[in-house]
């Protein structure tokens, strides 16, 4: 059973949170909620 980590804000801390917890736990269950039109991906 995978671990759920959700992030809240898609500037660039965001992304940035989420494949750093990726590259230290490859199963963990990521969902990143913005409020937004867009967010960063180049962080």
């Amino acid at each position: 059973m995978s671990r759920k980590v959700v992030i809240v804000g898609g500037g660039a801390g965001g992304p940035s949170s989420a494949a750093e917890a990726k590259r230290r736990d490859p199963s963990l269950d990521i969902t990143m909620i913005e409020k937004g039109e867009f967010i960063s991906y180049a962080a």
